[in-house]
């Protein structure tokens, strides 16, 4: 069984709910708590509550973080339909009020080795914590973290050189990559290959489950905003490999964030090195890990 705390930025991209149920769906991951981080992490807690209810999961936890970057130097991004299709206006969810970075200490700290840290947002909430309490480091199982991109694999010339959860708070990410902590990178070079189409939102919507359902229709959102009908599964193929760590093939480097002032920026640097901290997500086997997202969503599981 692996113990996880899920850090999010759910309500843009329709990632990070599909990863938020994949784990839910899956009997092996003990979802410690959810986080909430960037922009509004008080909605974004709020969306939680209400998929943990479609989901018939109240029994998970729900901690909002911080909305500003570290400094609070960098402009915030938001698609602007976050909550719709999920939130009635009004509706009262209720989550915990002890802040986000207070839960991840204490769980970490009163459980060393045992809660891996999954971050699918910005990772100011994360970097905090590590300012706070530097144990941290050694203390959390590893960091599974979907962010950066090395353009080292088999796609880089397709690929971009910068991604949103680094340059959204680059300061954060220089800290977190220089922790010292067991970090995976799931990066742009492997999940910018697993993609779903509007027939998977489709098999979604036929399975008469609640929580589908919602997926569907914060999936019809973002095709919508993005005026396409595929996207990118970032943030369930950063979860999978609490399932399944062969479907990726990593490398072992020491990554640095590279950045200025200007809007933008935060460059994730990748070098091998076999002392490197960080495990480099390079390739994907990505039918197997659709495979496995959609068989997960699409069949019930007890909790």
């Amino acid at each position: 069984m692996n113990r996880l705390i899920i850090d999010t930025d759910i309500g843009s991209d329709i990632d990070d709910a599909m990863a938020l149920a994949l784990a839910m769906k899956s009997p092996e991951l003990v979802l410690e708590g959810v986080t909430t981080v960037y922009g509004n992490a008080d909605l974004r807690a709020r969306m939680v509550t209400k998929m943990l209810q479609h989901g018939g999961r109240e029994d998970v936890r729900v901690y909002a973080g911080l909305d500003r970057p570290l400094l609070g130097n960098r402009e915030i991004w938001m698609a602007g339909h976050e909550g719709k299709g999920l939130i009635e206006e009004g509706e009262s969810l209720p989550y915990e009020e002890r802040h986000a970075v207070d839960f991840i200490i204490d769980t970490i700290m009163a459980n060393p080795g045992e809660i891996t840290l999954v971050p699918i947002g910005p990772l100011t909430n994360i970097a905090a914590c590590l300012i706070r309490e530097p144990r941290i480091a050694h203390n959390v199982k590893e960091i599974i973290l979907m962010g950066g991109v090395t353009r080292l694999g088999r796609n880089a010339a397709e690929l971009p050189v910068t991604e949103h959860n680094i340059v959204s708070d680059p300061e954060a990410a220089s800290v977190v990559f220089g922790s010292g902590a067991p970090i995976v990178m799931v990066g742009l070079d492997v999940t910018k290959q697993v993609i779903i189409t509007d027939e998977h939102r489709k098999r979604l919507q036929e399975t008469n489950d609640p929580l589908n359902a919602a997926l569907a229709r914060q999936m019809d959102f973002w095709f919508d905003f993005i005026k396409e009908k595929k996207t990118f599964m970032h943030d369930p193929l950063t979860v999978s490999l609490l399932i399944d760590r062969s479907l990726v093939q990593t490398e072992k480097m020491k990554v640095t964030v590279e950045y200025d002032h200007r809007a933008k920026t935060g460059q994730t640097v990748a070098v091998r090195a076999e002392d490197g901290n960080v495990e480099v997500c390079l390739e994907v086997d990505s039918g197997r890990f659709l495979a496995i997202l959609m068989n997960r969503l699409t069949t019930s599981t007890a909790p």
